[in-house]
């Protein structure tokens, strides 16, 4: 989508700091990080949300799974634990119309889910 920030960082038309590429799947650092390690994982081909997905999807799905493992490992996070959330429309504080993980990890997190 042409106008889809993170189809634009795919594109190389906005920097950011990329952590993880291959030809699937990016994997670059939050601007606004919650944690000292604050990453956001995304499909290269533009699925704008959870319920997006149609079922030839479940195979980038379990290797975007993948790659938050290795992302962790690399980022010295996988010992001690980490976090990875998917918000997913409005109401679930979804910002970006892109689909998206977050890799949160690098201190101790807080058990509260919601406000």
């Amino acid at each position: 989508m042409q106008d889809c920030l993170f189809c634009k960082i795919v594109n190389k038309e906005i920097p950011s700091s990329i952590v993880y590429e291959d030809g699937e799947i990016l994997a670059f650092k939050d601007i606004n990080p919650v944690a000292p390690v604050h990453i956001l994982v995304i499909p290269k081909r533009h699925i704008s949300s959870l319920v997006d997905l149609k079922e030839e999807d479940e195979t980038i799905i379990g290797k975007i799974y993948g790659v938050i493992n290795k992302i962790a490992k690399q980022e010295k996070i996988a010992e001690d634990g980490f976090r990875v959330i998917v918000n997913c429309g409005e109401n679930g504080g979804q910002e970006v119309k892109h689909l998206h993980f977050h890799l949160i990890g690098g201190k101790k997190l807080s058990t509260k889910i919601c406000n």
